[in-house]
């Protein structure tokens, strides 16, 4: 006789989808209304109607623009996959795959990063040199508009005169974001595009699309949605979400420890993106070198799979 319970079916993915979206909308409010009452305690009731509290425009009001980056990513990235592994009752190791990492594999994902980097670079200024026809001028201008304002609050956050706003900064925009945004869009939503359109390319290339898209930085869209893309392959052939998290950790660890060499060499931030340190066939290099090295991790994750077949 069989006394095993059978596990109940998960939601459709669709319902799942439909699930995240709504608990990262109900995230939001909640952590932002947490991290509003916060900002109160510390500067006052006042603080609510002042432009320069909420956006950390002065030093000394930089903590409340740290604590709404942290309620963002908590509520809209890293509640919304832990509440739809609650709601299909698995527990979050075996929904998102978070089995102990290998050692190997972890330094092969290091090599990918730093092979990649000059590749990379390559794609951001030529996303940056992307201009949208004439008659789609005022939405060029309005993209602009917002990248401007973007990158105004990043280089407020970027401002770092002591090591403890180094490490915060390491928090805040790499470890946080790494492990919130591989849960939702790796964990979450890649993994319901792959059961709903039954292709691993599809589901990869979609998730993504949407996990560049929802930055709202068209001038990095490129290089972001590669990221992403590499990020899933990463997800998908090792089937545990620590390498995606610690590639996603790495690059955004490397752009803030990069911050903090400009300002100890005083280096203007704003020449951070603006030149080429290649020459054209270093980018090519870089390129041939992190397909390579992607394929000797998908070999070994492969193999990894066969042997625990055996």
């Amino acid at each position: 006789m069989n006394f095993i319970e059978k596990q109940r079916d998960e939601n459709t993915p669709y319902m799942q989808l439909l699930m995240l979206l709504g608990y990262a909308i109900a995230g939001l409010f909640i952590f932002s209304i947490v991290a509003l009452v916060i900002i109160v305690a510390m500067y006052g009731v006042g603080a609510l109607n002042d432009p320069a509290v909420l956006s950390g425009a002065e030093p000394k009001y930089r903590p409340a623009l740290q604590i709404l980056l942290a309620a963002t990513s908590a509520g809209m990235f890293l509640a919304p996959p832990i509440f739809l592994a609650f709601t299909e009752r698995i527990k979050l190791k075996e929904f998102y795959g978070l089995k102990k990492p290998k050692i190997n594999l972890l330094l092969i994902v290091l090599l990918i990063m730093i092979v990649s980097m000059p590749f990379m670079e390559w794609t951001a200024l030529l996303n940056q040199k992307l201009v949208l026809p004439d008659y789609l001028k005022w939405v060029e201008n309005w993209i602009r508009e917002k990248e401007d304002q973007a990158m105004q609050t990043t280089m407020v956050l970027l401002k770092m005169q002591h090591i403890s706003e180094l490490l915060v900064n390491l928090f805040l925009i790499a470890l946080l974001p790494g492990v919130a945004e591989e849960l939702m869009f790796r964990g979450g939503v890649q993994r319901s595009f792959l059961r709903m359109f039954k292709s691993p390319h599809v589901a990869i290339w979609v998730s993504a699309f949407l996990f560049s898209a929802i930055h709202l930085q068209f001038y990095g869209f490129l290089p972001r949605l590669l990221l992403g893309a590499g990020f899933g392959y990463i997800y998908y052939w090792s089937g545990s979400l620590w390498y995606s998290m610690l590639a996603h950790f790495l690059n955004n660890a490397y752009a803030v420890c990069a911050a903090w060499y400009m300002q100890k060499n005083n280096i203007p931030l704003s020449e951070a993106d603006s030149k080429s340190n290649f020459a054209w066939y270093g980018y090519l290099i870089s390129f041939i070198l992190a397909i390579l090295v992607f394929q000797i991790f998908k070999n070994k994750t492969s193999k990894a799979h066969e042997q625990q077949l055996d």
